[in-house]
């Protein structure tokens, strides 16, 4: 194994930590009702609903004085609150005292995410971070892996990828030759078969 490439959200970011984070500011400085926390978090479904859908459609639902917009505006925020994922820093150093090359590939605003990775302490534990909207490329795209693999300077056969999502990180890293270990945060398998299932980061180092 030359190197391993992580998805971000729900594997090296605490995601779920970081919206419950944010979650407990935005409903105190709005004065929402109890309902609004878990509502939002069924709705967003883990990141793959726009928030854009989410909040107006949260607005009308719980019949809110608030103006979507507002409410909509305050979300850049959450990361402020952006956590590691429980073991993340020790597996990635132990990585790099391997000489195991790591990088980042991740969907999202560029903005945000480069944000989330600084907050989390990723930057300079990780030799390369690849953004969807920087480079103008999506999960499960099958360009958007074999750019992460050239930056890296590593071949797909000797490289792991490492996420949360089915689609994202099992199914599209495959497509281009690349092994898939899958860590459950997220969404269930549907049809997808990982090379490796992990209970939590530390089996990364066991792969």
């Amino acid at each position: 194994m030359h190197a391993i490439l992580f998805d971000l959200d729900g594997t090296l970011h605490d995601r779920a930590a970081t919206l419950r984070a944010w979650l407990a500011e935005h409903t105190r400085q709005f004065d929402l009702p109890d309902t609004y926390a878990p509502r939002f978090l069924e709705l967003e479904d883990h990141g793959y609903r726009p928030k854009a859908q989410v909040i107006p459609q949260l607005v009308q639902e719980l019949g809110l004085p608030h103006d979507p917009q507002t409410l909509l505006d305050t979300y850049a925020h959450h990361v402020r609150h952006a956590v590691p994922m429980p073991h993340a820093h020790t597996v990635l150093r132990e990585l790099r005292a391997r000489g195991v090359r790591t990088g980042i590939v991740t969907n999202g605003w560029e903005d945000l995410q480069r944000t989330c990775v600084d907050r989390c302490g990723l930057t300079d534990l990780t030799d390369d971070l690849v953004i969807s909207r920087a480079v103008g490329l999506s999960k499960p795209d099958p360009a958007i892996y074999r750019l992460a693999l050239n930056r890296l300077g590593v071949s797909a056969q000797h490289t792991w990828f490492v996420g949360d999502s089915p689609r994202n990180d099992i199914a599209g890293p495959q497509a281009v030759g690349l092994r898939a270990a899958w860590l459950p945060t997220t969404h269930p398998l549907q049809g997808e078969v990982p090379d490796a299932v992990l209970g939590d980061l530390r089996d990364v180092l066991g792969l």
